[in-house]
């Protein structure tokens, strides 16, 4: 089976089970657990932050990050579209009491103007603005990219307002690797940033929360716990995840040409609408008009046929490329589309 649900089903590789079986461990919420001292302060040096916090998910840092910057009461910027608005069960008001603003961006990308109508005025009677956050690349726009100048230029908008800034990093690698621009250029412009391991790099589990004050370490240690995230022996994780930014961050190269290969075979269906030069990335979004099958029935009959793939919802579905897909694999993926689309 051709699995391109997501790049969250990758497995561990030999070698990274390997490392996992091998890691020296000891208790983390002690502080004592070297392979998780380890993955952090390589985390935080390769970003340029003082301080990184190992987590379960990415979910979990992003609403630490939430709950660190803000306080009940107020509104957190984000794009429409975003995981935290998505994909994290409301978690933003069930557990920091905050209100999410919902911006509409282009591919899941917006601008420093449309932040800057999104900001309330600092008055007694308005909702105040806690947070902004992006999402880098982002998911449901298609693996979208922010430019460094569109980031650089809202850092600026908040540094006037006095906002802190956090960074849905679940899949930067994937743009680190996509633009060979060093880490740090992205991170520098945020308060927080969280990484995620358990997608492109394969690790099982695992996540990384980084920050530069240290007084929010602190506190996300005590969130953490607070929020059930506090692991004991958590080195064998934290081992695939040393594993994976030692080994697994170039070859998302290889994940992205595949994902442009599946784009330009689907555009020469007939029914399928897509545009392969928005594709930056491992995500490909695209939709299907015209088709005697309903949606459903489509992805059905392309698991019939050894592909697994997700409707969106409508006409829209997405394939993602990941550390499992090899060429071989994307082409036999091309020719499953074409033998259930074309018909």
């Amino acid at each position: 089976m051709i699995d391109l649900r997501s790049d969250t089903v990758t497995k561990p590789t030999d070698a990274m089970r390997k490392a996992m079986a091998s890691a020296e461990v000891g208790d983390d919420v002690y502080g004592e657990d070297p392979t998780v001292n380890r993955l952090q302060e390589m985390a935080a040096a390769m970003f340029g932050k003082k301080a990184a916090l190992f987590v379960p998910s990415g979910t979990m840092g992003n609403q630490l990050a939430i709950r660190l910057h803000t306080q009940p009461g107020q509104e957190v910027i984000v794009e429409s579209k975003a995981h935290i608005v998505r994909y994290e069960q409301g978690a933003a008001g069930a557990l920091a009491g905050v209100q999410l603003h919902w911006v509409v961006g282009n591919r899941g990308l917006i601008t420093a103007e449309q932040v800057e109508t999104a900001i309330r005025p600092t008055d007694p009677y308005t909702i105040q603005t806690g947070l902004i956050c992006l999402e880098n690349t982002h998911n449901s726009g298609g693996g979208t990219i922010y430019p460094l100048a569109t980031i650089e230029r809202i850092r600026a908008l908040a540094n006037t307002h006095r906002i802190p800034m956090h960074l849905d990093g679940a899949r930067l690698f994937n743009a680190i690797a996509a633009t060979t621009l060093p880490p740090a250029s992205y991170a520098q412009h945020f308060d927080t940033l969280s990484v995620c391991l358990s997608k492109g790099l394969g690790a099982p589990a695992g996540a990384l929360l980084m920050m530069n004050d240290l007084a929010l370490l602190d506190r996300a240690k005590r969130l953490r716990r607070m929020y059930g995230g506090a692991m004991r022996q958590s080195g064998i994780l934290a081992a695939a995840g040393i594993y994976a930014l030692e080994h697994h961050i170039a070859r998302l190269k290889l994940d992205h040409d595949h994902a442009k290969k599946l784009a330009r075979r689907l555009q020469q269906i007939p029914t399928v609408r897509i545009s392969p030069q928005d594709v930056d990335t491992n995500i490909v979004i695209f939709d299907v008009i015209g088709h005697k099958l309903t949606p459903p029935a489509l992805v059905a009959a392309l698991k019939q046929e050894g592909l697994l793939i997700n409707s969106l919802g409508g006409t829209s579905f997405r394939a993602v490329t990941h550390l499992d897909i090899s060429s071989a694999m994307t082409d036999q993926a091309c020719e499953i589309f074409a033998r259930v689309l074309e018909t």
